[in-house]
């Protein structure tokens, strides 16, 4: 996609376009990108349950839509990988790891968190 050399209101316009774009290719070619939004949905409406304080449900909300957003990248490395080719090669099999890998301790981390507040949630 060529540069259109377009600034200020009008960029901003059409990176919102872009940005839509994007979360809809994401929702209809990734699985995961469609569990987890699912998932962030949900989760958002548990810490609206469990959360006692604002920062607990800050936390508590902004986690699962981070994970959200990481595998959207991850899903965008993958993508530019598989452009590149079907053959196998050691740099783009590391690169989607990685990006599976930065998922995968996001995923964690919520569990940590919300296992952590319903355990405070239930005592």
């Amino acid at each position: 996609m060529a540069k259109t050399g377009v600034g200020g209101l009008r960029r901003i316009y059409n990176a919102f376009f872009y940005s839509l774009k994007g979360l809809r290719a994401g929702l209809k070619y990734e699985a995961a990108v469609r569990q987890e939004l699912c998932l962030a949905v949900l989760m958002t409406a548990l810490a609206a349950v469990i959360a006692d304080s604002l920062t607990l449900f800050l936390i508590l909300f902004i986690l699962p839509w981070l994970t959200l957003a990481f595998e959207l990248a991850n899903s965008a490395i993958e993508a530019v990988v598989d452009r590149i080719g079907d053959e196998y090669h050691e740099l783009s099999g590391r690169a989607k790891d990685l990006g599976s890998a930065c998922v995968f301790v996001l995923l964690c981390l919520d569990v940590i968190a919300y296992a952590a507040a319903l355990w405070r949630y239930y005592s």
